[in-house]
């Protein structure tokens, strides 16, 4: 079965077919970044699928050349984010959390908040092609809330790195980083999704959901303990003359 249609407007586009929820973000105009309203259409439609008991696994991708560019600036340069911090931490928690494996299909670049999706996720296949970076330093920020998921999934040496410098890496280091599952050709990403697709729905849905908790325990404990605490230190460097100044000065760059 498969979705009504979408309404024009809409951000994010969930179909459910064989088993199978796609969620799709599809916001062009600021290359998918996390707006309010991209944040709250995802929650809805996590949440649906994550009771759904036609679904065994959830597929997240994207269209354009870029997967994510993390936080909305424009949002963010002109009210408090402290909010915005604290939904994004519960947005890691609800794909942590998710009774289905969440599988991430990664087409392109991947920047800042956005890699919070990528880590939360259970499996995530990149184009070889596709980029990620942590930018928040340059930006007088840090990489607060999305830290929740993120250093669990990289080697302490491998978080100095790209979280001090905020430069660019490529899908092979973010393999090698424990940040991505596996990176494949761009010709291949379909095969390869599809492929693990078809291997988890051979899954039952008690073993994949149970299986997924056991998995999920650690990251789970670290997103209780710490959340409030990194969404209150995120929404303060937001909120600071430095990083509004570098928001700025960014945004009037991209005009």
């Amino acid at each position: 079965m498969s979705n009504v249609t979408a309404p024009a407007d809409e951000l994010v586009h969930l179909e459910v077919a064989d088993g199978v929820a796609t969620i799709t973000l599809d916001s062009p105009h600021n290359r998918n970044a996390l707006s309010q309203q991209l944040v709250g259409e995802l929650f809805g439609h996590l949440a649906s699928v994550d009771v759904d008991t036609d679904v065994k696994v959830v597929v997240l991708q994207a269209t354009g050349r870029v997967f994510c560019s993390g936080a909305d600036l424009s949002e963010a340069a002109s009210g408090s984010m402290e909010q915005g911090a604290k939904v994004l931490v519960e947005m890691q928690r609800q794909i942590v959390s998710h009774r289905k494996p969440v599988v991430t299909r990664l087409q392109g670049a991947v920047r800042a908040g956005g890699i919070g999706l990528v880590a939360a996720s259970d499996i995530v296949v990149a184009a070889a092609e596709a980029t990620f970076a942590l930018t928040e330093v340059k930006l007088g920020l840090a990489p607060a809330a999305i830290s929740l998921t993120v250093l669990p999934r990289l080697s302490s040496r491998a978080a100095s790195l790209a979280f001090l410098t905020g430069e660019p890496f490529t899908a092979a280091e973010a393999v090698d980083m424990g940040l991505v599952t596996r990176a494949v050709p761009a010709d291949d990403l379909d095969a390869a999704v599809a492929a693990v697709v078809a291997s988890l729905v051979t899954g039952s849905p008690q073993g994949l959901r149970e299986t997924k908790r056991l998995l999920a325990v650690d990251i789970l404990d670290r997103i209780a303990a710490r959340g409030e605490e990194m969404a209150a230190l995120s929404g303060a460097l937001f909120a600071s003359d430095e990083a509004r100044e570098a928001m700025l000065a960014f945004l009037s760059r991209k005009k």
